[in-house]
């Protein structure tokens, strides 16, 4: 008869060779699949429509300001507002916000600056004057206003 013999120490490692590699796909998909965040829009914005638009190729020197009736008229008023970034601003602070922006690029391309005002269609022309003109005075030249349309392909 042959007996056998029973092992009395089991092995208890854990293979950590393969521990990096699953590291790596787990950083790599969480970068592919995570959105950045974005603004928050405070006030409304029905874009207007165009018939001839063109598409800007880099998207890095463009700063976006907003106009609109607020979301929150209880907290906010019922009157156009103005919001850049993350936060509603006065028409004054534009020059004061403008200039943060330029920091924000490198040396060669704050005169390159674009500014795109995405205006509510239903705002009238007077505080849409204002903004163009604290604009000039920041010497933020390059202002287009986004609108909804086809984009022509030059």
């Amino acid at each position: 008869m042959s007996k056998f013999k029973k092992k009395t120490k089991a092995e208890t490692n854990i293979p950590t060779s393969a521990l990096p590699d699953i590291i790596f796909m787990l950083l790599f998909f969480f970068m592919v699949t995570t959105v950045l965040r974005e603004q928050t829009i405070l006030v409304e914005q029905k874009i207007p429509q165009a018939s001839q638009l063109q598409k800007i190729q880099k998207k890095t020197l463009i700063s976006y300001l907003y106009i609109g009736k607020p979301k929150n008229p209880s907290l906010y008023g019922s009157e156009p507002r103005l919001q850049a970034n993350d936060v509603l601003i006065n028409t004054s602070d534009i020059v004061l916000w403008v200039n943060q922006q330029k920091d924000a690029l490198s040396e060669a391309e704050r005169d390159q600056i674009w500014i795109s005002l995405k205006a509510d269609r239903d705002v009238k022309m007077g505080p849409i004057s204002d903004i163009q003109f604290e604009l000039r005075e920041a010497d933020a030249r390059k202002l287009m206003y986004a609108s909804v349309g086809k984009v022509e392909n030059n």
